[in-house]
């Protein structure tokens, strides 16, 4: 404060930046004294959610507002490639979009980065923050949410994983626990399950994404990579981007199976999303090579009677087309580069 003191000589407006604010000692009576001060703007950085709600919050309440820093979208990424927007989306669900590694040029350089990130900022800030004791299990965590990405889980089923294939005896609670760090600290992002029939929230499983696919796979050494759930991640990292809220929603159905009895079942929605008023219900399909694929990933959409609108997704490069049913096809190239797109 002293320091800050000497510079502010003459009248006119300051800008006060501080990185990594909870380092500083009396952080909150300092950040508080200067946000009284007209000719004062003050920007804080933080690296985890739970930053504005330890008290802080309440603090600075209607004084200042909290803006979420994401990875490059596709569209920002393609600003500084060099190449087409096909090797590009390829990269990008390669490498992720953090400036930092975009930035370099050398395929080994870009994957030292992400390693580096991943190791000395992410896991260690983790492991400090929340003063996590069986590290190796959290490691073991992440590469299981790292291979399973865009997969139903919850705290259970992964204890059960943990009990049968590392010989673990760790609880639901603390892997629940874990997660949460995940989420608070950015790494991940998580869609709950939504009933779109009984409109209501299913509280477990959910679905898990990595905010940024280059991390995600330096995780795993670059060694699992599938098309089909990168491209599902990146279809949801664009959501959140946007401002909409995301989760996956089920449409429960009874209909008559071979021998005659009522068989009940649940399709899946990938993404029920939400903005103000605006809904949109989202299928991220792959390919779609055939009438019998297309039908597989419409038929929940046909088995919804509201009026929101219904889109598939497809990484195959066709025309933005609607079909008989109001159901809307876009290529995934059309819903990164142009942010109206499923609004058209």
């Amino acid at each position: 404060m002293e320091y800050i003191r000497s510079q502010v000589t003459e009248k006119g407006m300051y800008y006060l930046l501080l990185d990594e604010v909870q380092m500083l000692d009396c952080f909150e009576s300092v950040l508080n004294g200067y946000l009284r001060k007209d000719n004062m703007d003050v920007y804080v950085t933080e690296s985890n959610a739970k930053f504005l709600s330890k008290g802080i919050i309440t603090e600075f309440a209607g004084r200042g507002d909290e803006i979420h820093m994401c990875p490059l979208s596709l569209s920002e990424f393609m600003s500084v490639y060099r190449s087409d927007k096909y090797e590009g989306l390829s990269e990008y669900m390669l490498y992720g979009g953090i400036p930092l590694v975009v930035l370099r040029d050398d395929v080994n350089d870009k994957i030292a980065a992400l390693e580096n990130l991943f190791s000395e900022i992410y896991i260690r800030d983790i492991h400090k923050r929340n003063r996590i004791r069986n590290q190796r299990e959290l490691g073991d965590l992440l590469n299981i949410l790292s291979s399973s990405i865009g997969s139903l889980t919850n705290p259970e089923k992964l204890k059960n994983t943990f009990r049968s294939v590392k010989k673990s005896r760790i609880t639901s609670n603390t892997i629940k626990k874990y997660l949460d760090c995940f989420e608070d600290s950015f790494l991940i992002g998580s869609a709950h399950r939504y009933d779109i029939k009984g409109k209501a929230y299913i509280e477990t499983p959910k679905k898990y994404y990595f905010s940024d696919l280059g991390l995600r796979n330096a995780c795993i050494n670059f060694r699992q990579f599938e098309q089909t759930h990168a491209m599902e991640n990146v279809i949801y990292n664009e959501l959140r981007m946007r401002g909409y809220r995301v989760d996956e929603g089920v449409v429960p159905i009874s209909e008559k199976g071979k021998d005659g009895r009522v068989v009940r079942k649940q399709l899946e929605v990938d993404f029920v999303c939400n903005l103000g008023s605006l809904r949109y219900h989202i299928q991220s399909a792959y390919s779609l090579l055939d009438e019998e694929k297309q039908a597989q990933e419409i038929r929940p959409f046909r088995k919804i009677d509201d009026s929101f609108k219904k889109i598939v997704i497809t990484k195959d490069v066709v025309p933005t087309c609607y079909d008989e049913n109001g159901i809307l096809t876009l290529n995934i190239y059309d819903f990164l580069l142009d942010p109206t797109s499923i609004g058209k």
